[in-house]
């Protein structure tokens, strides 16, 4: 029996199966296959203890189906005991799920018995579960459930049957008619279902997504998910890649607290540096549009500040949720290229707190001449207590007339008490800001000291002494560095991958060959491979550090550029 990780997204996986030969892709539902239960013709994998041949993988178990010991050294699947009574207990769920996937590592399935169902199916594969089973199906209809992912229903709730499955359109009655078989077949069909929407939701990088859609079913599942931020942060940080091409949907409390805006935000106050020359903030809402500079309003805003004369003195940042604050020199950067929130003008109290905190501390660290804030009403009356004397332009809404006129005239006074700054040193400083985020200070300052900018915005290239570094495009919006760039890294002995003295580089690199990474290394950074302390290659991470160093299989890196 083998089991390898195709595809990740956070801590939810998609892997292959290998049993007898035989393979099937997790996640997955083990369907029990019975004299009494018989498993559905669609069923990919069985859970048996009958010895008949079938042209499918199954796993047979004698007796009780359920393992009560697990030997984490030696199997492949690990089975979690009494699952469904630990289920109910969200805290302690948590806790043991996290500290079971610590401790078997990466290669290893971990199977949930009689605890999947529609509704959870996507927060438990997000926690780090890869198998479930068919009981609660079973279980459910039984007791006349229907299992839809909105959550279960009696039959005898169900004045109409909403579902179309085969099972339900084949009975054609009223859900009070319906009998145990043609309710569990129903239910085989959901969980089904469902497992697909996962596995799709993994493939598209839009897991998270599905699981703050699905939680507001249940309040013990949005228990589960609210612990496992607070207090796993690091664990889901980890796992969760640094780029997505997917829109973060950020509709609830707990999008609040997704890993990629806590690592964003982290990184923000840990990482980032202003450009030297600006010194003048200039505070602007989000756009519906992202990136921001693309959208109309922030087309009109951009008129503006160009037509003073002085525009490179002048840094914009934007204010937003559930982001919370996004200097222009970081749009293009996932998470703040790409999400959506509803518009509705009120600020709850969490959505405060936080963009106060963080802009309260980025101002200590970024220190500005002038403050004007060109938001709404509904911003500035929270944000303005902690801005130091700032001026403030917007009169009605921030793309007024009137409003753009007030904007103009007061950056037009403002900018003329500075000395001009050229457009290229900005440009070069505001790609400077970047690197420190993406690497940090140290190797943003090799990197881009003596640097020239070329290319329109948002395509740049990075050029030293006639040789290019490294680009920057919309579609990533990191600095995807060349062999002569990587060589910065190198010097600073970050973001490596050392592979064996005998392993011969020829396309990607594999982690059988990967001798030792980088912890810090993330799914989507830019990594530099090394062999007897020589830059043989450079490519971007498709696992991070730690998987990198104990895996067996998968790709580790897609190379770029090979020396």
């Amino acid at each position: 029996m083998e089991f390898s990780v195709k595809k990740r997204d956070g801590p939810g996986r998609i892997g292959k199966l290998k049993i007898n030969e035989k393979k099937i892709i997790t996640p997955n539902i083990l369907f029990l296959n019975t004299n009494r239960f018989k498993a559905p013709e669609f069923a990919n994998i069985l859970i048996t203890n009958e010895k008949k041949k079938t042209s499918k993988p199954k796993l047979s178990f004698s007796g009780n189906l359920l393992i009560q010991r697990i030997n984490e050294k030696k199997d492949t699947i690990i089975i979690v005991p009494n699952a469904s009574q630990l289920l109910n207990q969200p805290k302690k769920f948590v806790d043991y799920i996290i500290n079971l996937r610590e401790k078997i590592g990466y290669q290893k399935a971990i199977f949930l018995p009689s605890a999947g169902n529609p509704t959870n199916l996507a927060l438990l594969t997000y926690i780090g579960v890869d198998l479930f089973d068919s009981t609660t199906a079973i279980i459910s209809a039984r007791n006349n459930i229907l299992l839809f992912e909105i959550g279960p229903y009696n039959k005898n709730d169900l004045e109409e049957n909403p579902c179309n499955c085969p099972s339900c359109s084949k009975a054609f009655k009223k859900p009070k008619e319906m009998n145990f078989n043609e309710i569990l077949n129903h239910n085989y069909y959901a969980i089904y279902k469902e497992i697909k929407h996962v596995r799709n939701a993994i493939s598209k990088e839009n897991l998270r997504n599905l699981v703050e859609n699905r939680i507001k079913a249940d309040p013990n599942l949005t228990a589960i998910l609210r612990d496992l931020d607070s207090n796993y942060y690091e664990y889901l940080e980890e796992r969760t890649p640094i780029q997505s091409n997917n829109k973060l949907i950020a509709t609830s409390f707990e999008s609040l607290n997704r890993p990629e805006i806590k690592r964003y935000q982290e990184r923000l106050i840990n990482r980032y540096k202003k450009p030297y020359s600006a010194k003048i903030l200039l505070l602007l809402p989000c756009s519906a549009k992202k990136p921001y500079s693309f959208s109309k309003s922030h087309k009109l805003f951009r008129e503006k500040i160009i037509s003073t004369k002085n525009p490179f003195i002048i840094h914009e940042v934007i204010i937003t949720s559930p982001i919370g604050v996004v200097p222009r020199d970081l749009e293009l950067l996932y998470p703040p290229s790409s999400y959506d929130i509803p518009v509705t003008g009120i600020w709850d109290e969490e959505e405060k707190k936080i963009i106060t905190n963080l802009l309260s501390t980025y101002l200590k660290q970024n220190k500005y001449d002038k403050i004007i804030s060109h938001l709404s009403e509904d911003l500035n009356e929270f944000i303005i207590p902690i801005l130091n004397k700032p001026i403030l332009t917007c009169l009605d809404n921030p793309t007024s007339k009137k409003s753009l006129g007030n904007l103009y005239n007061n950056l037009k006074t403002e900018v003329s008490k500075f000395e001009k700054i050229k457009p290229q040193k900005r440009t070069q400083e505001d790609i400077e800001a970047l690197a420190s985020y993406q690497f940090d200070k140290e190797i943003a300052n090799n990197l881009l000291k003596d640097a020239q900018i070329k290319g329109k915005y948002p395509y740049q290239k990075i050029i030293k002494n006639k040789t290019q570094l490294g680009m920057i495009t919309k579609e990533r919006g990191l600095i995807s560095l060349t062999l002569n760039g990587a060589k910065h890294l190198l010097d600073l002995k970050q973001y490596w991958v050392e592979i064996y003295d005998d392993f011969d580089l020829i396309g990607s690199v594999f982690s059988p060959g990967v001798k030792n990474a980088d912890s810090k290394i993330r799914i989507g950074d830019e990594v530099i491979i090394i062999k007897n302390n020589k830059l043989v290659a450079i490519g971007v991470a498709k696992m991070n550090g730690k998987e990198m160093k104990i895996s067996n299989h998968g790709e580790a890196v897609k190379v770029r550029h090979k020396a």
